[in-house]
């Protein structure tokens, strides 16, 4: 006699275990459900799912466009945008402004720097619906005249003088951080530009020249 541990009792069959209860024969339905969907009657349900291309289009279109004001360099302006918009993306694809370089949009490179109401910002880390309202200065902004009389502001003139720019994809940024720090410190030492400059990273000069270019900035500006 075979005995069963799970409920403490013999089987009836000598030396076997006890017998289940048949399992249904599945085999017959599902012919019939793939004869039924071979003439068309059903779709599996995976049929009706919507491919990448068109749930990215079905999300593009569902994002309502958000209306923004921004003083831009002087002037008011007013745009739809996206509520996902980076600000760097907005000042280049919308405003056209190109001077806000786009680096590593991780906030490290600083290449991206424009003035939000008088603040160096990284416009990479910031949405366009966050400025609204705001005054942005771009390295376009900083001196408008330029293109008409050739008079730069004096940290652009000091870059020129002092060769602070090789390749020059991170001079707009450069500048601006450079802006905001004699805004604040009218006559830093050389260990104070390397401070208030350490959040824009250049690839050429070593520094060294764009720390000099600062310093004739704030002694043309102090005399």
């Amino acid at each position: 006699m075979y005995f069963s541990p799970a409920s403490g009792e013999k089987s009836a069959i000598s030396g076997r275990r006890p017998v289940g209860p048949k399992r249904p024969d599945r085999s017959r339905s599902r012919r019939r459900l793939g004869r039924r969907w071979s003439v068309g009657q059903a779709q599996p349900p995976y049929t009706e799912r919507l491919t990448l291309t068109e749930r990215l289009n079905n999300f593009h279109r569902e994002v309502l466009p958000v209306k923004i004001r921004i003083n831009l360099n002087g002037a008011w302006r007013e745009d739809e945008v996206e509520p996902r918009l980076l600000l760097v993306h907005y000042l280049r694809d919308v405003a056209g402004l190109t001077g806000a370089h786009i680096g590593c949009e991780t906030s490290i490179c600083g290449a991206c720097t424009v003035l939000l109401n008088g603040e160096a910002v990284k416009s990479c880390t910031l949405f366009a619906v966050q400025a609204d309202g705001a005054e942005i200065t771009t390295i376009e902004g900083l001196a408008p005249t330029a293109g008409v009389d050739g008079k730069l502001h004096p940290l652009q003139q000091g870059f020129w003088e002092e060769h602070g720019l090789q390749c020059g994809f991170c001079t707009p940024g450069m500048i601006l951080a450079a802006h905001q720090l004699l805004r604040r410190n009218p006559h830093p030492t050389q260990e104070e530009i390397r401070k208030g400059l350490e959040g824009n990273l250049c690839r050429c000069t070593g520094y060294q020249h764009i720390v000099k270019a600062v310093e004739w900035a704030a002694h043309t500006t102090g005399d």
